[in-house]
């Protein structure tokens, strides 16, 4: 008696995507690298931001991570992906300040005109600058709190700063659009009567920022004696 065979059913071939259309992958949840990049100094920034106006109003001592990390809504650990500590923050603040003051100097300078405009253009960046944060900062907690060796450098930074008033102060002098001084001296005296307004000045306050820098400007350069037909010498 033969053995029956049992027909397999036949197997259908798998069914091909239209030719010339192709399946579309599901979009992928992370970033590509650039756009992962700019979120993190986006977040770093608010970080370094928010951290430089709590030093200005509290102290850096008396502001710890915990109080960045609350005004930010975020874990303390987390502020470890941005930064190392706190020494780290006020440094990154400190030179952020820093270096917007010499690249708005050297803008100013680079703009010409001669050595009272270019005076008064970079005293009215000065002016500016310690009016933000990172400036007032700069003024209110200053280079003592920073550790070795970045606090060498700061100071390095700040001469620079010095030394471009001095050589606008000393080409006035030299142009007679000045009266003859101590570049030196006279470099200091600016520098220091425009810093102070980092420590005194409140955002919110009766005067604005342009119109503090517009006022302390003028006196500083027009001193506030009176000429005998009214105007200041």
């Amino acid at each position: 008696m033969g053995t029956s065979r049992t027909n397999a059913p036949a197997k259908l071939p798998a069914k091909a995507a239209p030719r010339g259309r192709r399946i579309k992958a599901p979009a992928s949840p992370w970033a590509e690298a650039p756009a992962r990049e700019a979120q993190r100094e986006a977040k770093r920034n608010a970080v370094l931001t928010t951290a430089a106006q709590m030093f200005n109003e509290r102290g850096f001592h008396a502001t710890s991570l915990d109080d960045i990390a609350a005004s930010l809504h975020v874990s303390k650990p987390t502020l470890y992906y941005y930064v190392k500590n706190k020494d780290e923050i006020l440094l990154q603040c400190v030179r952020q300040g820093l270096e917007m003051t010499l690249e708005g100097i050297e803008a100013s300078r680079q703009a010409g005109g001669n050595a009272v405009d270019q005076l008064r253009a970079c005293m009215q960046v000065y002016v500016d600058i310690v009016t933000q944060p990172f400036g007032m900062c700069l003024i209110r907690v200053g280079d003592e709190e920073v550790p070795e060796p970045s606090r060498t450098e700061l100071r390095r930074m700040k001469s620079e700063i010095d030394l471009a008033f001095r050589r606008l102060v000393a080409q006035g002098v030299q142009e007679g659009s000045l009266a003859p001084c101590d570049p030196k001296i006279t470099a200091f005296v600016i520098a220091g009567a425009l810093s102070w307004i980092g420590r005194w000045y409140q955002p919110g306050g009766d005067y604005s920022a342009g119109q503090i820098a517009e006022q302390c400007i003028d006196t500083v350069l027009e001193g506030v004696l009176r000429r005998s037909g009214g105007q200041r010498r």
